[in-house]
């Protein structure tokens, strides 16, 4: 019993000294010493961290410029540029687009959600795809945000 002991102890000694060695690295060779660099004259600032706005809660406001609505293949494709002019981030922006016919009644739309944080100040493009129907007379699009409703105000440039 005690031969049994040693010998896994003695087997377990051996792959301690053994394992490392076998896996390490090995040493680089000596390479030639790098050319200097030559000074420069300006200094670049580091970059600066992100900085983290508290989300909105409740009611959000942004501007939007509506682009031109185009027909590409078999859809309606509308850019929506939006900025938001709230004091905070908007958490998880989505818009809901929808087309009515001449009677009113919807019959097509597309729903994009941003999914990062949209902080104040910023300006982002969301492309709307709808599906094209013959009888297409009129769109309207919808905001909302995880945290509330967003009051959107359309205009002709941000300013």
């Amino acid at each position: 019993m005690n031969a049994s002991r040693c010998t896994l102890a003695v087997a377990i000694v051996c792959t301690l000294l053994v394992v490392p060695s076998v896996f390490g690295q090995a040493k680089p060779t000596a390479q030639a010493p790098a050319a200097k660099a030559a000074p420069t004259t300006g200094m670049t600032a580091p970059a600066t961290p992100a900085k983290w706005l508290k989300p909105v809660k409740g009611m959000a406001y942004i501007e939007i410029i509506r682009g031109s609505m185009k027909r590409v293949g078999g859809d309606l494709v509308t850019v929506l540029k939006i900025r938001n002019t709230s004091s905070g981030a908007i958490s998880l922006l989505k818009v809901d687009e929808y087309w009515y016919d001449k009677k009113m009644k919807i019959v097509t739309g597309d729903s994009q959600p941003y999914r990062k944080p949209f902080n104040a100040g910023e300006v982002i493009e969301i492309t709307m795809k709808s599906p094209f129907k013959p009888d297409l007379y009129r769109s309207q699009h919808a905001f909302s945000h995880a945290n509330g409703t967003v009051s959107a105000k359309e205009v002709k440039k941000f300013e």
